[in-house]
């Protein structure tokens, strides 16, 4: 054979279009894999919408605390250099800078938000909150008041406009109106911020706020008493004398009356002392401190039933503890529920099994009725049924089963919970079980009493071990229902038979605790995924089958 014979023979095949044959296969398989992933793409984007995102939602949730950082920038950083160890209560400043923090997050109706979140921490911090919100304007209203009383202009719009905004922009604010949409961009006059930077600062926000938030114009808006008092400290530590602008006169007028001893201040902690005692006590700036950080563990202490404190992490006291107990409370039930039905559908499904399937079809209708009734419905007919004075009692009292004095307590309380929810799941055990004892062929049942087995051994030793897929089956979905369920334990579970559902339902529609409400979700979440797993370890997922 000659050698360009043996070169051709060598080179790599080609497919009928004259591509290599493996990058033609490659090419295909891509494709198909394409329009395979085309055609789950709507069922992915449904569970990641309604699955995986929300669970990512709660999972962040739980952990998130940027309220604090966010509403009290200016204290949260100041905070971190006060050690609670060495001094009792922060410094002068940090009080300045709270004072500065809560009058802006009053303003823009964030200080509720704030409180409501500390308060979940620390007991009465919503009330001081909003409490403090409502009388930080006394403090600035110190020097507002004599301020005016030196200059009436101290106390109008237009003259703190003229000496604060830049002149172009002034022009443009006077010809806006209304119905022209947004406002001019707020500027500050040249050299006003150097002058007086604390005064500059606080109007430039006042200003922003009227514009964007109120919609009104700052050149009609008499300021807020917080730049008054920035204006006190401005005129009180530096020397103004090199703004030349509007009101250069009167401000140093102002400037000489601060400057006298009979010029009336107050500090930030005696302001603060006025407003509530509560300020001035450590326990609150430890509270503001520990939650601080944009991320917490706090949500998750408080599931466990423990508390952050400055020197760590610690246990509530024993009458506060609660979410423990309540996850005990609730994996107990559900392994209890998840019992009873295992007890009650398994000769169910066997008797449906063995018969013929006309008379099957029948009773399987009965098996599913109750999937046709609402869930309301049934757990409410249980409250009716199981009172005092309801039918059960009644009829066991008929029957001189129980004395009519010493009826039965079955309503409000963990025996409720397990009967009706044990009627509600029911048919969620009945199903698997039904499903994979219809595959078992009678003729091994046949063949084992043909070879002398009498009907427990044949039922124990052929029959049982095939049917506990559907037990595995059926096990895992009424444990995994059960120990989420919280509308049938909040009807008939009174205080005793409540689950921890119950709790997270009412953090978030009643407190509206989220955090929490996700923490608690997120632990049991765990715990399930957890009990999934040692099931695995034990029985062997491989081994569940619905038929």
């Amino acid at each position: 054979m000659s050698d360009a014979s043996t070169k051709e023979n060598s080179g790599p095949m080609l497919a009928a279009d004259g591509r290599p044959l493996k990058s033609s296969l490659a090419r295909a398989l891509r494709m198909q894999k394409l329009r395979a992933l085309a055609l789950v793409a709507p069922l992915l984007l449904f569970v990641l919408a309604t699955f995986i995102m929300p669970i990512a939602d709660m999972l962040f949730r739980s952990v998130e605390n940027q309220i604090v950082s966010e509403t009290m920038p200016r204290t949260v950083v100041s905070l971190k250099d006060w050690d609670p160890e060495k001094s009792a209560l922060p410094s002068e400043a940090v009080f300045e800078d709270a004072y500065y923090d809560l009058f802006i997050a009053s303003e823009r109706k964030t200080v509720t938000r704030l409180g409501s979140r500390l308060n979940y921490e620390m007991t009465g911090a919503s009330s001081l909150f909003r409490k403090s919100g409502r009388r930080l304007d006394d403090i600035g209203e110190v020097y507002q008041k004599q301020f005016k009383k030196i200059d009436k202009d101290w106390d109008k719009a237009e003259p703190w406009a003229a000496m604060m905004g830049d002149p172009a922009w002034i022009s443009a604010q006077e010809a806006w109106s209304k119905g022209d949409g947004a406002q001019p961009v707020f500027k500050l006059r040249d050299g006003v911020a150097a002058a007086l930077p604390r005064t500059a600062a606080a109007y430039r926000q006042f200003a922003i706020y009227q514009q964007t938030e109120d919609n009104k114009s700052p050149l009609k808006e008499e300021p807020w008493s917080l730049v008054h008092t920035a204006l006190y400290q401005d005129l009180s530590s530096q020397n103004v004398g090199s703004y030349t602008g509007p009101g250069a006169d009167r401000l140093q007028v102002l400037a000489d009356a601060v400057k006298s001893p009979d010029f009336k201040t107050i500090s930030f902690v005696d302001g603060f002392a006025d407003v509530d005692e509560d300020w001035v006590k450590p326990d609150i700036w430890q509270t503001i401190k520990a939650f601080s950080p944009t991320y917490t563990s706090g949500y998750f202490l408080n599931a466990v039933d423990m508390k952050m404190t400055p020197e760590g992490a610690e246990l509530r006291d024993e009458k506060e503890r609660l979410y423990i107990f309540l996850f005990k409370r609730t994996i107990f039930m559900s392994m209890v529920i998840t019992i009873s039905c295992i007890l009650l559908a398994y000769p169910i499904a066997y008797l449906l099994s063995n018969l013929p399937a006309r008379t099957a079809n029948l009773l399987m209708i009965l098996v599913l009725l109750p999937f046709w009734t609402s869930l309301l419905v049934r757990t409410s007919a249980w409250k009716v049924m199981l009172q005092q004075q309801g039918v059960i009692n009644d009829v066991l009292v008929w029957l001189g089963l129980v004395a009519d004095d010493g009826r039965l307590v079955m309503i409000n309380n963990q025996l409720g919970t397990i009967i009706a929810m044990t009627h509600i799941l029911l048919p969620f055990m009945i199903l698997p079980m039904y499903s994979v004892m219809s595959t078992i062929p009678p003729s091994y049942v046949r063949a084992a009493k043909s070879l002398g087995a009498t009907n427990w051994t044949t039922f124990w030793r052929v029959y049982f071990p095939q049917s506990v897929p559907g037990i595995g089956a059926g096990s895992i979905l009424v444990f995994i229902l059960s120990i989420g369920y919280y509308i049938t334990p909040e009807i008939v579970g009174g205080t005793t038979g409540t689950f921890i559902s119950n709790r997270i339902a009412y953090h978030i529609s009643s407190s509206l605790n989220w955090g929490l409400a996700a923490a608690l979700g997120t632990i049991l979440l765990a715990v399930v995924l957890l009990l999934y797993w040692a099931y695995d370890r034990i029985v062997g997922i491989d081994n569940v089958k619905l038929g």
